[in-house]
């Protein structure tokens, strides 16, 4: 989404064709809150003791308050419409299609998000469920678990530890549950953060752990091979 479009204390970022679900959510929340709902669902719901001239009057400027909360090439493409009803109609068939393109374009999104490293664990949730969202609008939906699934995978390689100790902590039939994950991962982010610990950091000593186990490992096998190599070099062979 584009530009802010603010009034007051509410704003509303102006649609640019992206998030549509979103914006949708946020345009009929920001017109509850100015009393221009009704014309959303067209003159089915107008009330019976208002006039055509105030409802037409209302319809006006739910419609204006929309329109004033699209960028220019989105407007554009909605410019004829001329009922609140009629461009939210409009809007969703431009924009909310659930075509098999949209679809693939969303999933190749969701499963090459990666969080990179040092990067805030809130803003890659924000991602993270802003695709899952746009997702579910077009008809494809995951269950907890999967999702919760989703998520560990888009961690990077520093959370690796934790990622693990969360996949070990399921037994049996149980199963992951999004919102315990998400908890645990942000947990984790907050302690690092008092303790002064990076992503960086947390990498370096998990790979500084996994050279010296490897550097322990070969010096067993090198002593062993020299030990037997004297052995051998120390046979006498009595005739």
């Amino acid at each position: 989404m584009g530009a802010i479009a603010e009034d007051g204390k509410f704003m509303v970022e102006k649609f640019n064709g992206q998030n549509f679900s979103l914006w949708k959510m946020q345009m009929e929340d920001y017109l509850y809150q100015k009393d221009l709902y009704l014309p959303l669902d067209g003159k089915s719901k107008k009330p019976k003791d208002m006039d055509d001239e105030e409802w037409n009057l209302l319809d006006r400027k739910a419609l204006g308050t929309i329109r004033l909360c699209l960028v220019a090439s989105v407007a554009f493409n909605i410019s004829k419409e001329t009922t609140t009803e009629g461009l939210i109609k409009a809007l969703e068939k431009l924009y909310e299609k659930p075509s098999a393109s949209n679809k693939v374009f969303l999933m190749k999104r969701l499963f090459n998000m990666k969080m990179s490293e040092g990067g805030s664990v809130a803003d890659h949730l924000n991602d993270f469920n802003t695709v899952t969202s746009q997702l579910c609008s077009v008809g494809v939906n995951f269950d907890d678990e999967v999702r919760a699934l989703l998520f560990l995978c888009s961690l990077p390689e520093s959370w690796n530890g934790l990622v693990m100790a969360i996949s070990n902590s399921v037994s049996g039939s149980s199963t992951l549950k999004f919102d315990d994950v998400v908890g645990a991962i942000l947990s984790e982010e907050m302690r690092r953060k008092s303790s002064g610990e990076t992503s960086g950091n947390a990498l370096s000593a998990e790979s500084r752990g996994r050279k010296m186990e490897r550097g322990k490992s070969s010096g067993y096998r090198s002593k062993s091979r020299k030990g037997r190599s004297k052995s051998r070099l120390g046979i006498v062979c009595w005739k």
